[in-house]
């Protein structure tokens, strides 16, 4: 069991949530994970970042005029600084706008096409083997075990469906996230089509609106959660009720030799004291990449 996991409390902690959880109601095992950072890598940047710069660029091809807009003229040219100044809601907003008018299976087609031959420039490796190996065993562990497994992500929710199955056996049903709103209309047939709009549905689903997604959503408070950054707080927090089995995982990315050594923060939550510090005083376990793991990523690079 668990195989890349490192004798010691970490391992234990899980081994011992695993065994206990056996004693819940199958229906009361539900687990909620988090994506960037927790199930695959999220450095040097989000992945669904560069998927959408991908499309900028190729945009900008056909359509020149597209560097004119600043946000996406900073996105081109890699300015970070001018991101941030311009704020990352305002640049998300024009990524987004640039898959306007496709369809949910273009927009799908269109994130696998990239991902089958996009590689992490600094670890060297392809982006789908860019997961984390004993957070897969994890999720093996929890399906013999008959738990839902969801993910719950701060991220585009149907960018990370169009991957879910593929990465981490998480069917599309089971991905809660950000969503952007959709228009319907008829096609020169009359047949029901769906386009994606520019604008998102609601805010980011990241800190208490994690909560209130997976209520939403799924209809049912996980037992064990996991993330990395403080956008996963309430939901770690949430998942360590009392009176039961229950685990909450935070994700320390400590090892600059295997992975990055950097410390988590979320996209559009802000928190003033180290998530790790918050974890430990909260009654998080603490996984530490460098000492837990024993492998980290999936498969060859």
């Amino acid at each position: 069991m668990l195989p890349s996991w490192r004798p010691g409390a970490t391992r234990d902690a899980v081994v011992g949530f695993l065994d206990a959880a056996l004693d819940l109601p199958a229906d009361h095992r539900v687990a909620c994970l988090d994506n960037d950072g927790t199930l695959w890598c999220e450095r040097p940047s989000y992945v669904q970042f560069d998927f959408l710069a991908h499309a900028l660029a190729g945009a900008t091809t056909v359509d020149p005029a597209l560097r004119e807009r600043p946000e996406l003229a900073a996105v081109l040219d890699r300015d970070l600084v001018a991101i941030e100044d311009l704020g990352i809601e305002r640049v998300a907003l024009a990524l987004i706008g640039l898959f306007t008018g496709h369809s949910p299976e273009e927009y799908t087609a269109a994130v696998q096409a990239f991902l089958e031959r996009a590689r992490n420039p600094l670890l060297d490796r392809p982006l789908v083997r860019c997961t984390y190996q004993p957070m897969l065993e994890l999720l093996d562990e929890l399906r013999r075990r008959s738990f839902t497994v969801a993910i719950v992500t701060g991220g585009g929710v149907e960018f990370v469906r169009a991957i879910s199955q593929q990465l981490y056996g998480v069917p599309p049903e089971l991905v809660v996230g950000t969503a952007i709103d959709y228009e319907t209309g008829r096609d020169h047939a009359g047949n029901i089509v769906l386009r994606r709009t520019g604008s998102v549905s609601g805010g980011a689903v990241e800190g208490a609106a994690k909560v209130a997604s997976i209520q939403a959503h799924l209809g049912r408070r996980p037992v064990l959660a996991a993330g990395n950054s403080a956008g996963d707080r309430e939901m770690l927090e949430w998942a360590l009720a009392p009176g039961r089995p229950s685990l909450a995982l935070l994700v320390d990315h400590d090892d600059a030799e295997r992975e990055f050594a950097y410390e988590s923060v979320a996209a559009t939550v802000a928190d003033a004291e180290p998530i790790v510090d918050v974890g430990r005083r909260a009654g998080f376990t603490v996984v530490s990449m460098a000492n837990d793991w024993d492998t980290v990523f999936t498969g060859p690079t």
